[in-house]
């Protein structure tokens, strides 16, 4: 999900209020200090990533969406998307015995697409070197030649190899290096995104690698990969003593071009009596069930510890989070469990609940809706644009979102970011 570059300004009333939140998580003599070591952070110099431009928008592309979702990479141009990305995340590869493998070949690259499935409008051939996503982004590319694609290796189904990978950092780094720059789809990947759910903490399993092996891992890509990018998806979790102390994120920062903060999933419907909270709140409110569980508070920790501003994009998800049995139209009520989605319960596409369960109100810069006994709390195109908008005051890098496919057919979200 950003890179080193700067943004000209932080507007003076958004920064005021981000102090403020800083100054909660610490004293003020040392938030004090952390602004003016951030204010001088673009003068530094670090080993780490090249320059790149501000305003980057990152979107994630799933490559198992070919499936039930039957989104292809040609409704990323169809949609209008790849008009307002500059970056593509394409999940997710594997990480198997310390290496970098491929997560799933035939999406990948086997997958015949007819020419009516296809970006260019010509039909893949039985004996082509390449098809499915790879062959079809490639054929993106080509029509968007500022359009950067990384390939994202992780996330919280496969996040469990990252432990053995950190053993053997610089092996790792070769094994990934190796792969995205495979002959047969020489020229489509721009760099890594790294999705470790979660270094020296507990995700769908618990690592317990070290408080370094983060950054050495990255360090250790940064050395293969050069000037290529390298990207890392991180925690959220600003609460005390959460994930984001388990780990160095100051000292791998320096090797990343830009962090996706994962400013979304606060709360959701594992907590399936509730209360009802926003998924993905911007800023804290009245009655919020976990402390610092908000964008806002996420940014200003790691600011706090020395992550550059212009090193971090603003999270957002193209779906929604619910529960059932809720009387209480506004936050805070009581459920009886998840919410039904298609795929899985509790969750459900931007696309669907914009129809089937439309806003009713607003916190905390975000969107909730009350029908029937169900709530849900999803971002819109005016919160989309708030937040955005947010982003930029603040001067992080841009933002990101998870994922494409969520949108609707008509890229009213992506079209939302300014």
């Amino acid at each position: 999900m950003l890179g080193s570059d700067s943004r000209p300004r932080f507007l003076p009333g958004r920064r005021r209020g981000l102090i403020a939140l800083v100054s909660a998580l610490c004293a003020a003599a040392l938030a004090a200090t952390l602004l003016a070591t951030n204010a001088s952070a673009g003068t530094e110099k670090r080993p780490a990533a090249k320059s790149t431009v501000a305003g980057k928008t990152v979107g994630y592309f799933t490559n198992w969406g070919v499936y039930q979702r039957n989104y292809h990479v040609k409704n990323i141009e169809t949609s209008g998307s790849a008009d307002k990305l500059t970056h593509i995340n394409y999940a997710f590869g594997n990480v198997q015995g310390g290496k970098c493998t491929v997560g799933d070949s035939y999406a990948d690259y086997e997958k015949a697409y007819s020419a009516d499935q296809s970006v260019d409008g010509k039909a893949d051939t039985w004996d082509q070197p390449l098809r499915g996503n790879f062959n079809q982004l490639l054929k993106l590319k080509e029509k968007h030649p500022n359009l950067k694609v990384l390939w994202s290796f992780g996330g919280w189904t496969w996040s469990g190899g990252f432990g053995e990978a950190a053993k053997n950092p610089e092996a790792f780094a070769e094994s990934c290096y190796n792969l995205l720059n495979d002959s047969r789809w020489k020229g489509l990947f721009d760099g890594i995104d790294i999705d470790w759910e979660y270094p020296n903490a507990c995700g769908l399993s618990c690592d317990t690698s070290g408080r370094d092996a983060f950054a050495k891992v990255l360090k250790a890509l940064r050395g293969k990969f050069g000037d290529k990018l390298v990207t890392a998806a991180i925690t959220a979790d600003a609460s005390k003593d959460g994930k984001m102390d388990a780990t160095d994120y100051k000292a791998a920062a320096q090797y990343v071009d830009w962090y996706l903060p994962m400013t979304y999933d606060y709360f959701g419907a594992w907590d399936a009596k509730g209360p009802t909270a926003p998924h993905s709140p911007l800023t804290t409110y009245d009655g919020i069930p976990k402390e610092l569980f908000n964008t806002k508070a996420s940014i200003a920790k790691l600011m706090l510890m020395g992550v550059p501003m212009n090193k971090m994009l603003l999270g957002m998800g193209f779906y929604g989070r619910g529960w059932s049995g809720v009387s209480k139209a506004e936050p805070g009520g009581t459920a009886s469990g998840p919410a039904p989605g298609k795929y899985e319960q509790g969750i459900e596409d931007y696309k669907v609940l914009k129809e089937r369960c439309p806003a009713t109100g607003k916190v905390a810069g975000t969107a909730y809706a009350h029908c029937g006994d169900q709530w849900w709390s999803y971002d819109t195109p005016e919160t989309v644009g708030t937040k955005s908008d947010w982003a930029a005051e603040q001067g992080l890098g841009g933002t990101f979102f998870w994922e494409l496919s969520g949108d609707t057919p008509d890229g009213e979200l992506i079209k939302s970011i300014r």
